[in-house]
């Protein structure tokens, strides 16, 4: 995950991107000639995702968040514009001012929004980073007609038909939740409990940091993050699975998401991160 896609190293450089992940983009001409699958659910659309220099994202909220919070972006922490935090580095509260172009229902880009901080970032256990924005939800509402999309609290259920909706290429991909990989090793980091996609969620660079949402309730239940392209064993951009008796399993063709249900516990009043929340699941710096 360390090596820039050549496409998006050049892309990098004309955005003004930071390192470009294993999943995030690649050159226009290798995305126009991936395969797409079949169309989403009618019930998901584009409302409320977000496209990155380098990646996709979304406009979240849980469930106690209120109007008045700063709204908060949800993509990957492989994505950040700082580059990849190292394993065991978690990222808090550090100054932003990354912009996002925001999306209506039918992909097409409305208006920009522009963060005010880092909230979280992490690759440690998960693969996951909230940016708060400069507008609360209720100004975001009113000035774009879009509401936030909203946090799913509960673990997903194998089998769920999802959509991984990507801001950055106005893409949907349509699948069902396979099942839970107990570790997810992918070069030097490790994630835990990742979603695995069944085989027609076929999603590209560009597509990290996508919302993955459960087709019958519109929540987000994970966030995209990355897929084995070659065959090769827990390399960059080819993660491998290891159960819980260590065995380990390469899966070359299928992309994987990090739940997004343990994180909820974690936002606080007024929408601030708090690590120290009951319930809360993600790393601590």
């Amino acid at each position: 995950m360390n090596k820039p896609l050549i496409g998006a190293f050049f892309a990098a450089l004309l955005l003004g991107a930071g390192i470009t992940p294993a999943v995030a983009a690649e050159s226009a001409q290798a995305g126009e000639s991936a395969t797409e699958t079949a169309p989403a659910a009618k019930a998901v659309t584009f409302a409320g995702t977000v496209a990155l220099s380098n990646c996709s994202g979304s406009v979240v909220r849980s469930p106690d968040s209120q109007p008045t919070d700063p709204a908060l972006v949800l993509s990957n922490g492989h994505c950040l514009e700082t580059g990849f935090p190292g394993p065991g580095e978690v990222l808090v509260d550090r100054p932003s001012t990354r912009t996002f172009t925001l999306l209506n229902a039918s992909g097409t880009g409305v208006g920009t929004l522009k963060a005010s901080k880092i909230a979280y970032g992490t690759m440690t256990d998960t693969d996951l980073s909230l940016y708060e924005l400069t507008s609360t939800y209720e100004q975001f509402e009113t000035s774009y007609g879009i509401k936030a999309l909203e946090l799913e609290t509960a673990h997903p259920v194998a089998g769920t038909a999802i959509t991984v909706a990507s801001g950055y290429w106005k893409r949907t991909y349509s699948c069902d939740i396979d099942g839970f990989v107990h570790q997810l090793k992918e070069g030097r980091w490790t994630w835990k409990d990742s979603v695995r996609y069944t085989p027609e969620c076929q999603t590209i660079g560009g597509t990290s940091g996508s919302p993955v949402i459960d087709d019958a309730t519109g929540k987000v239940v994970a966030v995209n993050n990355t897929g084995n392209e070659s065959g090769q064993e827990c390399t960059d951009n080819n993660p491998c699975e290891v159960d819980e008796n260590g065995e380990v399993t390469v899966r070359e063709g299928i992309n994987y998401a990090q739940q997004t249900y343990n994180m909820v516990p974690c936002i606080g009043i007024g929408n601030k991160i708090d690590l120290d929340r009951e319930g809360c699941g993600l790393p601590k710096p």
